[in-house]
């Protein structure tokens, strides 16, 4: 008698879908270097742990206009939410819709183990949006906490000064440092976690996820690549 063959699994078919548009690709990679390079300087200016002259100088000098840097993109950023394609709007990242929310409880499930499979979704799973969302909302109190500490050190005549109003707004320029420091251990506690969960789903999924930052596209399953 015969054996009846096993049956071959079907092949996934993977097809190339353009997420990332080129303007959120240069904002992910200068929000990453600038948030680096004002992690390191913010620390140095409250824990300066060698001097020279003219260092602390320099170091304040540095984190301003990296700071800039960081303001523009972070506005860019809030720009491209209603004028980029459907991954990068505002709708992606709040979970307004019940198919969203279905995303993140997936996804909550998935990255605590709960769940075998991960959710497959082209731009940011209900999670993950939500996530960035709370995150900007973070880069937002660092822009007015600096704001507000910048005043102590504004030139005379500079138009920054017209942003003094925040200082009674925090309570005083030490609790706004206070904001200032938290913030800055939860971006890079995200940059942490962000990494992480990029290095697993890319261990579990061949997407190209961490690619799809540099080109712009992920490989999805052709079910998946058709999804709103």
């Amino acid at each position: 008698m015969n054996a009846v063959p096993a049956a071959q699994p079907v092949p996934v078919v993977l097809e190339p879908v353009y997420v990332w548009e080129l303007p959120v690709r240069l904002v992910h990679w200068l929000l990453f270097l600038s948030i680096v390079v004002l992690s390191a300087t913010g620390y140095y200016i409250g824990n300066p742990f060698f001097s020279g002259p003219l260092v602390m100088a320099r170091v304040r000098e540095v984190h301003l206009y990296t700071s800039i840097v960081f303001t523009l993109c972070v506005f860019v950023r809030g720009y491209w939410a209603f004028a980029g394609n459907r991954y990068a709007r505002w709708s992606e990242l709040i979970p307004v819709s019940a198919r969203r929310l279905r995303s993140l409880w997936k996804s909550a499930l998935f990255y605590t183990f709960l769940r075998r499979e991960p959710v497959d979704y082209p731009g940011h799973n209900g999670l993950a949006g939500l996530t960035y969302a709370m995150i900007f909302a973070v880069y937002f109190v660092m822009i007015a906490t600096g704001l507000a500490l910048y005043q102590v050190y504004a030139p005379v005549g500079s138009p920054l000064r017209v942003f003094a109003f925040l200082i009674p707004l925090f309570g005083g320029l030490q609790i706004a440092r206070l904001f200032h420091a938290v913030g800055m251990w939860i971006i890079l506690i995200f940059m942490v976690l962000h990494l992480y969960f990029v290095v697993l789903y890319s261990a579990i999924e061949r997407e190209g996820i961490f690619d799809s930052m540099l080109s712009g596209f992920k490989f999805l399953p052709r079910k998946t690549a058709d999804k709103p």
